[in-house]
């Protein structure tokens, strides 16, 4: 099978790629998968790093705007579309799969012009603006949430899936917790509340907690921070303003970015993150209670449909982006982390939502686009 996948910008569009490549892959070993992204977001981390070849192209997203800036990003957009077209042509995929980003559009248009099948996976409760402009382009529209079949037209195409994800629930021994915990410096005898602001950090988030750390209310808990790589030296520097000696912290451990989430996530007691598509799956799946702060959007409320799904069924709580500060943040910390058994029951409440065998889902959908098209 020849698979170009289309995916840029964020962990939460690319880590699905990189899942259903693989899967691919462990069915098909000989398979030729190759990604399309763009030259400024993560995936040229996460996609070589995973072993696949990427492809550049110029995209932004069409804009209506009148501005200098908004001329230069549509004219490199509509350049990126024939770029898109030529990898297309060239490569002669058999498929062509959408994950997330501005980039699905010039590539699966290209795709559809050419006669190939086409395939969004769309990870979010309420669907992006791609996935609905696309929509009659597609073969098939794979979704990650029920819910999400209410914001779609064309119903024949829409198949939930799941969102795929390289977590997992795993039974992590006491011994090994404690050698995951002795690694980023922190211990097993209070509580670990693991914070992150997905692939590009989270500013709002990353001001309350610096806030937390300088007057050290986390007395009772210990955090895993990971501030995002593009923020990390600018929490290192605001901490050292604030005469704190980021080797010398209590309860406190700070990395740029987390690879081996899945052993994380198992062994901490509560999430505090953003509400991508992706965290949800992945908190559902380990059975883990959140605080979230939903990214906020001018187009959409993406990420608050999301944690609205965790916070319906008892799984979650929800601080607003535009109202997170160090003292609300702190006094939820503290009331959530003294009562162990509320949080692993808001655990079982997230698992609720899990949903399972994703990535054979996806796999059949993709052979069944390839052999019937989407009427099958």
């Amino acid at each position: 099978m020849k698979v170009i996948i289309a995916a840029a910008g964020t962990g939460g569009h690319i880590n699905p790629g990189i899942a259903i490549a693989n899967k691919i892959k462990k069915e098909e070993p000989n398979s030729e998968i190759i990604f399309i992204g763009t030259n400024r977001g993560i995936e040229n981390d996460l996609v070589p790093r995973a072993g696949y070849k990427l492809r550049t192209v110029e995209a932004y997203g069409l804009s209506i705007k009148i501005s200098i800036k908004a001329l230069e990003n549509n004219y490199k957009t509509l350049k990126g579309f024939k770029q898109a077209e030529k990898i297309v042509k060239e490569f002669k995929p058999d498929i062509v799969i959408g994950t997330g980003g501005y980039i699905c559009g010039g590539v699966i248009s290209s795709a559809h012009k050419l006669g190939i099948p086409t395939v969004i996976h769309e990870s979010n409760a309420f669907p992006g603006k791609a996935t609905k402009f696309l929509s009659k382009k597609l073969d098939k529209i794979l979704v990650g949430f029920k819910e999400t079949k209410g914001y779609l037209n064309n119903m024949e195409k829409v198949v939930v899936t799941g969102t795929p994800t390289k977590v997992e629930k795993r039974n992590i021994l006491q011994e090994e917790k404690e050698k995951l915990l002795k690694e980023i410096n922190l211990n097993s005898k209070k509580p670990v509340v693991l914070v992150f602001g997905g692939s590009q950090g989270a500013q709002k988030i990353n001001e309350a907690l610096i806030g937390i750390i300088k007057e050290k209310k986390n007395k009772d808990y210990q955090i895993f921070w990971a501030t995002g790589p593009k923020q990390y030296d600018v929490v290192i520097q605001k901490l050292k303003e604030n005469k704190c000696d980021i080797n010398k912290l209590e309860n406190t451990s700070i990395v740029p970015y987390i690879y081996n989430m899945t052993d994380y996530m198992n062994i901490s007691d509560l999430i505090v993150a953003r509400s991508g598509a992706m965290t949800i799956t992945e908190l559902a799946l380990v059975e883990k209670p959140a605080i979230f702060i939903p990214l906020p959007s001018m187009s959409a409320n993406r990420q608050i449909d999301n944690a609205k799904v965790m916070q319906k069924i008892g799984a979650a709580k929800i601080i607003l982006n535009n109202e997170i500060n160090e003292n609300n943040l702190s006094l939820m910390l503290e009331e959530m982390v003294k009562d162990t058994n509320k949080l692993k029951q808001m655990g079982k409440n997230a698992s609720s939502i899990a949903m399972y065998n994703v990535e054979d889902k996806i796999y059949k959908e993709i052979k069944d686009i390839i052999k019937y098209g989407h009427s099958k």
